[in-house]
């Protein structure tokens, strides 16, 4: 089954190749007119993966299945800001002309076929999708078996609207054994993206015989330094734990300066505490807050929950060397006023996307101006950070000439 479906995309990635920018933008106008048609359709299915996920998966992750009108809106809203975009397949690098008169060109073209692994977010699919028409490459899709009621109708409303057969194909199997045999399709499909957790990203880096680009987690921190902003440190780490705790750009350990009052901790655990948030500590911690201790395993965990770890180190050296050994390269912030401390930590921190006195939660495509993302890289071949429509090429080298060997 899924040979004959990355078969079947192969020949759609040749006639996505052909559409002019133009095409494509109109085809996802379309894309984005039948989701809005749809709407009673989408919510109907995601009320039945829902209702079938209530008490088998975790709070936090029925949020992530979750789709509403406002989440329609946003789906649509990608789609239609896709259409607005730079088309970036078919650029020009470069062009040179080499000593023995060859005209030398480098040029963006798409990858050709491209498998997406993913879990319980069905928004994913809308914006695989989109990101995958533009740059022109088909896609298979292997959702969460938790949300297969919601893909199987966005996939069928985005084909639809999709004049290019078996552009966007959706493995309905749960079995494990379709998802390790489309990670051995060398030569059927050029590259899989895994999105999900640590357990789904590990399953695909140690069986995939094909180029894998890891989204990888978010084991996110946040560092109080000594010296801040009271008000705006507050801000920024109860937006960053609390404002979606299920995504891999939500803060999941907050590192404090030895030096920050013991009135002020208090405070933020106790802001944290009433929006429901479970608190882990190291022994300086529980001290000050009275809380559970955390492991260390917690150290290492994204939690993607409501569950924060929290220790106090000693300087910016140690709050830096401290995310090094735990963080997932994801995203990263420093809370200061310190510009000296600052400029260390943007430095040697070593992820994705640092930020200084602002929320992790920023780590976002739409929010980086690039349009949907189709993964936030946590690597460093390729592509890193948030992957929009550039990310999503590579790239070819077209040389002409006028009867030129080689000597």
């Amino acid at each position: 089954m899924i040979t004959e479906m990355a078969a079947k995309a192969r020949e759609a990635s040749l006639e996505l190749a052909r559409l002019t920018a133009e095409q494509k933008n109109r085809i996802l106008l379309d894309m984005a007119d039948s989701l809005d048609k749809n709407r009673g359709r989408i919510i109907a299915a995601n009320n039945t993966d829902v209702g079938n996920a209530v008490g088998v998966i975790k709070d936090s992750l029925i949020d992530r299945l979750k789709l509403n009108e406002s989440r329609i809106d946003l789906m649509i809203e990608s789609l239609r800001q896709l259409a607005g975009l730079k088309d970036y397949v078919g650029e020009i690098i470069s062009e040179r002309t080499l000593e023995n008169g060859l005209v030398l060109t480098e040029k963006r073209v798409p990858f050709g076929v491209i498998g997406i692994i993913y879990e319980s977010r069905p928004n994913v699919t809308a914006d695989v999708c989109g990101i995958c028409l533009k740059s022109s490459s088909a896609v298979i899709l292997k959702g969460g078996k938790e949300a297969i009621n919601s893909n199987r109708v966005l996939v069928g409303l985005l084909s639809r609207a999709c004049p290019v057969k078996d552009a966007f194909q959706l493995v309905e199997s749960s079995d494990r054994e379709i998802t390790a045999q489309m990670m051995n399709l060398t030569g059927h499909i050029d590259l899989i993206i895994p999105r999900g957790g640590e357990g789904l990203i590990r399953f695909v880096r140690e069986n995939s015989k094909i180029p894998v680009i890891e989204t990888g987690t978010g084991n996110c921190h946040i560092y109080l330094d000594e010296e801040h902003d009271p008000v705006k440190a507050l801000n920024i780490i109860i937006n960053a734990k609390t404002q979606r705790p299920s995504v891999c750009n939500a803060a999941e350990k907050l590192l404090i300066h030895k030096n920050v009052g013991r009135d002020f901790i208090k405070k933020i655990a106790g802001e944290l505490k009433e929006r429901g948030v479970e608190i882990l500590g190291c022994e300086r911690t529980q001290k000050i807050i009275g809380c559970s201790a955390a492991t260390e395993k917690d150290w290492h965990t994204e939690f993607l929950d409501l569950k924060i770890g929290i220790k106090i180190v000693d300087d910016a050296e140690q709050a830096i060397r401290h995310i090094n050994k735990y963080g997932t390269r994801h995203s990263e912030a420093i809370i200061s006023n310190s510009r000296e401390n600052i400029d260390k930590f943007l430095n040697e921190v070593d992820a994705a996307a640092v930020y200084s006195n602002a929320s992790t939660r920023f780590t976002d495509g739409y929010e980086y101006g690039l349009g949907t993302e189709i993964g936030i890289s946590t690597q460093k071949l390729h592509a890193r950070g948030p992957m929009g429509l550039k990310a999503m090429t590579t790239t070819k080298y077209i040389i002409k000439g006028d009867g030129q060997v080689r000597e």
